[in-house]
């Protein structure tokens, strides 16, 4: 399970930095750049702590994965907007999911 973990952690990662990006791009929000590249690095060091150090990258992608949820789920449920809350809704919940998964079955 670790594997995948991994994997889907590098994508959520590169998206979250792409998402901040493009938040920066379309609107000028520097507040987006800044926590999308901080989220993204840091899912992105979870990914990269796995397998050697299985509790640091679960415990961080997990609790970065719960900050974004806490973050977009209610903004999502507001607006119904599917870029960014819903797409960054999905993945958040995933993210912990698969956390939560993985430690399980590590």
């Amino acid at each position: 399970m670790l594997g995948p973990a991994k994997i889907y952690f590098i994508v959520f990662g590169l998206l979250t930095i792409l998402g901040g990006i493009m938040g920066y791009v379309s609107k000028g929000s520097l507040p987006s750049i800044i926590a999308g590249s901080i989220s993204g690095l840091a899912l992105l060091a979870a990914a990269f702590l796995l397998p050697n150090n299985v509790v640091a990258g679960l415990v961080l992608a997990a609790l970065v994965s719960v900050l974004l949820a806490g973050r977009f789920v209610p903004a999502f449920i507001k607006t119904g907007a599917i870029m960014p809350a819903g797409m960054m809704s999905v993945l958040s919940v995933i993210g912990a999911i698969m956390a939560i998964v993985a430690w399980m079955k590590r």
